[in-house]
């Protein structure tokens, strides 16, 4: 069964981004390779931004463990699109995001998918609780399956 695109009011977050010339790929349109670079920086940027974690410092770093994207209409440079975050799952050391990318106003997602962090500890790399502060910042993203 094929996936529906979601619309922009499925997403509690929403990131800018530019895409670049080089994003295009030789069919003329933006490379699979690079939504996932979209989804780790729109993900990345909310928790930098919110307070929740210091690339160089958090003692609890997420580590990519699963993810996945289906695709709904081109993107192409020069485009400008955002990517729409939520949490679909908030376990004691995991958490699934999921995003979905918009180009320009559209309402419905050209992309979306998801990735799964581990939340682990800097230097062990074991499996950590995520910090509360984090936990509280994923809450207010967090939503309910129907």
């Amino acid at each position: 069964m094929r996936p529906e695109a979601g619309t922009r009011s499925d997403y509690k977050h929403f990131h800018p981004i530019t895409t670049r010339w080089m994003d295009n790929d030789a069919y003329g349109h933006v490379n699979n390779v690079v939504y996932y670079s979209w989804f780790d920086t729109a993900v990345n940027q909310f928790l930098i931004v919110n307070g929740a974690l210091e690339i160089e410092r958090s003692p609890v770093i997420g580590l990519v463990i699963e993810t996945q994207c289906n695709y709904f209409a081109p993107v192409a440079f020069p485009d400008q699109v955002s990517a729409g975050i939520r949490v679909s799952k908030l376990g004691k050391s995991s958490v699934r995001y999921e995003v979905g990318i918009f180009r320009g106003d559209e309402q419905s997602a050209a992309a979306q998918g998801h990735f799964v962090h581990v939340y682990v500890d800097r230097e062990t790399r074991r499996p950590a609780a995520i910090p509360d502060a984090m936990r509280q910042l994923l809450q207010r993203i967090e939503v309910t399956a129907p």
